[in-house]
């Protein structure tokens, strides 16, 4: 499908003199800036990394003229300076970002420089991980389908990134899905120093996809300006009238180095720096706006004195501007959550029948798609005929809620958790709830995707906060053995932006998902599957209860030991401190609930209280979470101790398959039976 005829809109003759001025002066603005930029640098004021984008001049013009700002969707990649001048951001707002202001647009100063975006326009804000946020122009492009907006969503990025592998997958979703989405390839032939040929087998990336079912492939010259207005024309219009992705490659040439810190005559000869300086596209506009007698030389230089003086003008405001506040950096690392007025403390005296954890998540979904209609939840096996999730615990969403907003993802975390983050730009009334992977052990391919997520709130200043719960069923006591009984709460908890929950009973279940799915930002649910059918986990659950994050729960009043503990080991201690307390012990059982944000005070309560700390959790001892909450006593409630924290956990190796070594690795009632009883004597 690469042969599409392409209607030929733009010509030099035909194009209004009006707009080809418009062009010219977007371009020469722009190509300002680009050499401007080095020197900003040499200079110590900022512009510490630039990727000039001089010989994509052609395709980044026509992807912004494409471009309608508060209704399509735009995801630029670092070399995209001309593309957002394009879309409508200011010089000076190209050079506040360059500088890292405080009045940056795109980040405020907190993300690199050359990373532009506009979030309230929808130019989105994206990291410096190369591709990645092909996956939000996905999850984007699918909200535009399911909303029936007459819109598109673009990613923009340079042929090399493609060989990441979520590259792969979203594209491979687009096509699935048939979604409005135009993925545009600048092919310059490097990435960095490595040339293409060290990066695909084919000449152009863009035909690894020529097999795919409903993907168009566009091929047009980026570095001639009506040839991609013409392409990216064709291809908007074959993303909203057909709702067909389409990958558009633009034939570009890197004019200088791949940024200010490469050296690129360490691998480019003479020859071939020269040959692609000779293609030169805002030289060959410039002659052909004279050749065609549509501009005299008097006319473009008078606009090119103009562009000198805006650069000059930009460049004083900005120098003007306030630099970042230290204290900042502080600010919107997480988004607000829901405050209950019903349940401040997430406590409950209610009486009833006592129900299931897995009933209690089942019915608090439910409850919340009726609450939200813009509720979304997708997964692997999600939503078969009656199945509902590897254990079912969404069974029956799909034939409530339909198959729009309760579907299976393919078997690909990072496209489950990227995709999550792009549906979630395109408003703010959406909430997503996604399982990240069936078993907690398998998320590891969705890092990418989660640490990425976790600083966008952080990264775009506040402008955008991913409204996503992460669902997860994490460890063991089921004979599941590697990836499919391990921890990893404690590996997560080092990554800032990204609130964590780990329920012990049905009711905290409820309550945290309820809190989870209202609230603004990211949160990981941590799941104890072998709790789902586990009568002792079962509970009252009060009609539209609420957690708060951040709130611990006694669960046993004690006065001679604390166990602070999560998830299936809250049960494990609570049976071994009734032993003990049959010896005469009298053992306080503090379940956190909530590891991120954590409840201090509770702690530091329930410390000075009994004195003697013995931390309990299924994860590994050492760099388990259980070592952060021994420093923060240490630091702050030292002089209240009356003996050496102690911690129970797994030993520092793999959970086994085998029943017998499963049982040697994970904590049980004997071993915290053991450790409290030493601790109390002590």
């Amino acid at each position: 499908m690469q042969d599409l005829k392409i209607p030929k809109k733009y010509t030099i003759k035909k194009t209004p003199k009006e707009t080809l001025e418009k062009w010219y002066r977007l371009m020469t603005v722009g190509r300002a800036i680009d050499e401007k930029a080095p020197n900003y640098l040499k200079q110590a004021i900022g512009w510490s990394y630039h990727a000039p984008y001089a010989g994509h001049d052609g395709i980044q013009l026509a992807i912004g003229q494409n471009f309608e700002k508060n209704k399509d969707h735009i995801f630029p990649y670092y070399r995209d300076m001309l593309t957002t001048l394009s879309c409508g951001m200011t010089s000076e707002e190209i050079i506040l970002n360059g500088i890292s202001k405080a009045t940056d647009p795109s980040s405020g100063g907190r993300h690199m420089s050359n990373h532009l975006a506009k979030p309230e326009w929808n130019i989105h804000s994206v990291s410096s991980a190369t591709g990645n946020h092909t996956l939000h122009a996905v999850g984007t492009a699918r909200a535009i389908k399911y909303y029936d907006e007459k819109a598109v969503s673009i990613s923009s990025q340079g042929e090399s990134s493609v060989s990441e592998g979520y590259v792969y997958e979203a594209i491979t979703g687009a096509d699935k899905e048939e979604l409005p989405v135009i993925f545009v390839f600048q092919d310059n032939g490097y990435g960095i120093s490595v040339p293409k040929k060290d990066q695909t087998a084919q000449r152009k990336v863009a035909n690894n996809f020529s097999g795919y079912k409903n993907t168009r492939i566009i091929h047009c010259n980026g570095k001639d300006v009506f040839d991609s207005m013409n392409a990216m024309a064709e291809a908007k219009r074959i993303a909203i009238e057909e709702c067909k992705p389409v990958i558009l490659q633009a034939n570009c040439v890197r004019m200088g180095a791949h940024s200010n810190s490469d050296d690129h005559l360490l691998y480019r000869s003479d020859a071939e720096r020269n040959y692609v300086l000779g293609y030169d596209p805002l030289a060959k506009f410039r002659r052909m706006l004279l050749r065609y007698d549509r501009f005299t030389e008097d006319e473009l230089v008078a606009i090119e004195v103009d562009t000198k003086a805006e650069i000059k003008a930009s460049h004083r405001a900005a120098m003007k501007a306030p630099d970042p506040s230290p204290d900042s950096i502080y600010d919107f690392v997480f988004s607000e959550p829901m405050v209950s007025e019903k349940y401040p403390e997430g406590l409950h005296t209610e009486d009833g029948e006592k129900i299931k954890f897995i009933t209690a998540l089942n019915e608090t979904l439910k409850a919340e798609f009726r609450h939200n209609p813009d509720t979304f939840i997708w997964g692997q096996d999600m939503a078969n005929k009656d199945k509902g999730g590897i254990f079912n615990v969404s069974k029956g969403l799909q034939q409530e809620f339909g198959n729009k907003r309760v579907f299976n993802a393919p078997i690909a975390e990072d496209f489950i958790m990227g995709t999550a983050n792009g549906m979630s730009r395109y408003s703010d009334k959406i909430r997503v709830v996604i399982e990240g992977a069936e078993f907690a052990d398998y998320f590891w391919p969705a890092m990418e995707q989660y640490v990425d997520t976790s600083h966008d709130l952080w990264r775009s200043n506040g402008k955008f906060s991913p409204n996503i719960t992460i669902r997860l069923a994490s460890g063991g006591y089921i004979g599941g053995g590697m990836y499919h009984s391990q921890n990893i709460e404690g590996s997560l908890a080092s990554i800032p932006g990204v609130r964590i929950v780990y329920p012990s009973f049905a009711d905290d279940a409820a309550g945290l998902l309820r809190t989870s799915m209202r609230s603004e930002g990211l949160t990981m649910f941590m799941e104890p599957k072998t709790l789902y059918q586990d009568p002792k986990a079962s509970t009252v659950v009060p009609d539209d209860f609420e957690v708060p994050f951040g709130k611990a729960r006694i669960r046993r009043e004690g006065s001679d030991l604390t166990i602070l503990t999560y998830g299936n080991t809250t049960h494990l201690s609570l049976e071994a401190a009734d032993k003990l307390a049959d010896e005469g012990v009298n053992i306080e059982v503090v379940d956190l609930r909530s590891l991120i944000p954590l409840d201090e005070e509770a702690i530091l309560k329930s410390v000075k209280k009994t004195n003697k700390v013995l931390i309990v959790h299924e994860d590994k001892v050492f760099g388990g979470f259980g070592g952060e909450l021994s420093a923060i006593i240490n630091e702050k409630a030292f002089e209240e101790l009356d003996a050496p924290i102690r911690r129970v956990g797994s030993p520092f190796t793999p959970v086994g398959f085998n029943r017998i070594l499963e049982k040697a690795v994970l904590p049980n009632v004997e071993r915290i039976y053991n450790a409290a009883k030493e601790l109390s004597e002590y």
